[in-house]
């Protein structure tokens, strides 16, 4: 709908207020509009009534999804809608089972790894867009805001309580691994994350390490895993 026209009428307060006591603010926006185009079309009630709650389910996906996207913590914003996929070293139908994202709710993980600058960070993100789109929760760390993490609430013993609210996400996304050298506390938080989500969440990494170094390290990220190579 376009903005509210200068000569659309104020809500009548009391229904003004029972919008309110409904908290229904994507209705209450479009109501005077949406009143004074329903009186001129002469629109049945329930042609009103219908629009107002669709106008309503519409706004609070809006403000799910606008909600779930802030609290991912993407770092760029890079969706699919910019992906090339003959552009990238990942099998086509890889890329395509992967973005069904039908992974995550069998509870699988994804292992990406191959050189820096060739695609890894941009697929991940592009998933974990398209999972919060699907709405799932997504939670995104590079390693080292991992490692800090753990060491902010290794003072008061939190931490097996941050790694339980870091897994109400469906999906965990740790990029950059083995770009730096790995620290204690990076490697902790790592080893946590795979240990307590093993066959209850989905874990996706992206790292220079080849895949073989995953398996003789952390076996529970590889079992039920789809691993690709840039």
């Amino acid at each position: 709908m376009s903005p509210v026209p200068a000569t659309a009428p104020a809500l009548p307060a009391e229904l003004e207020a029972l919008m309110r006591q409904l908290k229904m603010p994507h209705a209450r926006a479009l109501a005077p509009e949406l009143i004074a185009t329903a009186r001129a079309q002469r629109w049945e009630p329930a042609e009103v009534i219908q629009a107002l709650f669709v106008e309503e389910v519409a706004g609070r996906s809006r403000s799910m999804l606008a909600t779930r996207r802030k609290a991912a913590g993407f770092p760029t914003g890079k969706t699919f809608d910019t992906w090339d996929p003959a552009a990238s070293s990942i099998p086509a139908p890889t890329q395509q089972a992967l973005r069904t994202l039908e992974w995550i709710g069998r509870k699988e993980n994804v292992v990406i790894c191959g050189p820096s600058g060739t695609g890894q960070t941009f697929f991940l993100e592009a998933l974990g867009q398209q999972a919060v789109e699907a709405g799932m929760r997504v939670a995104w760390f590079g390693l080292e805001d991992l490692g800090a993490l753990m060491r902010a609430h290794r003072s008061d013993d939190s931490v097996t309580k941050v790694v339980a609210r870091i897994l109400r996400a469906d999906l965990v996304v740790v990029v950059d691994i083995g770009l730096l050298p790995v620290g204690t506390d990076a490697a902790e938080g790592l080893y946590r994350l795979v240990d307590a989500a093993y066959e209850k969440r989905s874990i996706a990494v992206s790292s220079n390490l080849h895949p073989a170094g995953f398996d003789e390290l952390m076996p529970r990220l590889l079992h039920h895993a789809h691993v690709c190579q840039t």
